[in-house]
């Protein structure tokens, strides 16, 4: 890829990155990639995270993704990979349920992991890659 090709996205409508990371990028290489940087549930508009556990994090974290796919010219359904980020795997069905009505069949492929900690104390926390052909 090429200084040409590569674009590093960023939104108003997600919150702004609180370290040294874009919150997406895209490229071209045989179709164009977006990847994004690890989303967690914090409301754009107050910088803060979400009140309500998991599931409301879960929610916000995905509203974010979408932000990001949108500066990149996609959508969810452009998504083939998602990383999800658990700090404890207790709650993994509460984010599932909330997940699943983001995406729709055919799903992108996906790994859970638990994690000690997530920044800002997040409990969740998610990443993608997404394919335009």
């Amino acid at each position: 890829m090429t200084a040409d090709s590569e674009k590093v996205l960023h939104t108003p409508h997600a919150p702004r990155p609180v370290g040294p990371y874009a919150q997406g990028r895209t490229g071209t290489l045989s179709g164009r990639w977006i990847t994004t940087a690890g989303q967690v549930g914090i409301d754009p508009a107050t910088g803060k995270i979400v009140d309500g556990g998991v599931a409301a994090e879960t929610d916000q974290a995905l509203r974010n993704l979408q932000a990001v796919l949108a500066a990149g010219h996609a959508k969810l359904s452009d998504v083939v990979k998602t990383t999800v980020f658990l700090l404890d795997m207790a709650e993994f069905q509460a984010m599932n349920e909330v997940y699943a009505r983001y995406f729709l069949p055919p799903v992108p492929a996906r790994s859970t992991v638990a994690v000690h900690q997530l920044p800002l104390g997040a409990r969740v926390e998610i990443e993608v890659w997404a394919f335009l052909s």
